[in-house]
């Protein structure tokens, strides 16, 4: 165990290494930042003032290596636009981006997860087709003409609920469902097929000659067992549920990190799009991470150093 953490560890490491320097060359090659920061009519005196003031007139291994000090040290920089530490305006979108993204999970499980055992063990049964529609709509509609779609319906023609900001409970509502329906049919879907897959195995069969009730089975085996390929969509769903904010919190203008994720690519802030993909990376490495030490925990006949060798 304590071996595989250790790997898993220093695999990580270089995962999030790879993904920094990724990242820092497309963005010194996409342009010079001076060209945006300098304001109308400067001359190019004052752009080669700006370039020498941000350190953009260096060697670009000078930049990078100064860079990757800066992150030893957890200094993730100065924004070029806003002109305060990252860190302060990261740490004042991120409750929103996790707010969000944990009612979009609710979302998702609270309708997910029922429907897959409903039309897992109800197969070919009229509730199936029932309430497989729910799930082939979620899966087919993109978040943002989902919430295209309920704006103008809820907020224009019904005014029930607001149509952007966070001002009170009431404004996640929308985004929360349009970013979990996509989740909500990944789950359901994934799932669905687990459980048809459990309930034809050997031992269902030999419990239900045995006399066990069918409700005692599913409840203590097939769930069991149906949920390990849900343990790892669902950490990839997480982390998806995340990536996802950008488009919901940009057509719900939620102050999350997805909105300055596209307000900083934008106006070129080097800093500020850095780490917020070096904080991205982490959080998939990070489930990825937790979502083999489940499988440990959900069927103890999983041993890590057998997954990992």
């Amino acid at each position: 165990m304590t071996g595989y953490l250790l790997r898993r560890i220093i695999q990580s490491l270089f995962a999030v290494w790879g993904v920094i320097t990724l990242v820092f060359l497309i963005l010194q090659l996409s342009g010079d930042p001076a060209l945006l920061l300098a304001p109308q009519g400067a001359t190019a005196k004052d752009i080669a003032l700006i370039r020498s003031q941000f350190g953009f007139d260096r060697p670009m291994i000078i930049q990078y290596a100064d860079y990757l000090w800066k992150l030893i040290h957890f200094d993730l920089g100065t924004s070029f636009v806003q002109d305060l530490p990252v860190s302060e305006i990261i740490r004042a979108r991120v409750p929103y981006t996790i707010y969000l993204a944990s009612a979009s999970l609710v979302v998702a499980l609270c309708v997910g997860l029922p429907v897959g055992i409903i039309t897992g063990v109800y197969r070919g049964k009229p509730i199936e087709r029932m309430l497989m529609p729910i799930v082939l709509i979620g899966q087919s509609m993109p978040t943002f003409w989902t919430g295209i779609l309920m704006i103008m319906l809820f907020a224009i023609t019904l005014g029930v609920l607001p149509s952007s900001g966070a001002e009170g409970p009431s404004s996640v509502i929308m985004p929360a469902v349009s970013l979990g329906a996509l989740s909500m049919a990944t789950f359901a879907r994934i799932l669905r097929t687990s459980i048809i897959e459990e309930l034809s195995k050997d031992y269902v069969r030999a419990a239900k000659a045995k006399g066990i009730s069918f409700l005692k089975v599913l409840s203590r085996h097939v769930l069991r067992n149906a949920s390990i390929p849900l343990i790892t969509i669902g950490a990839l769903e997480l982390a998806m549920l995340l990536a996802g904010a950008v488009i919901v919190e940009t057509v719900f203008a939620w102050p999350g990190l997805g909105q300055l994720a596209v307000q900083a690519i934008d106006a070129r802030d080097f800093p500020v799009v850095q780490a917020l993909v070096l904080l991205g990376s982490m959080v998939y490495i990070f489930l990825n991470f937790l979502a083999d030490i489940l499988y440990s925990v959900v069927d103890p006949r999983i041993k890590l150093e057998g997954r990992d060798s």
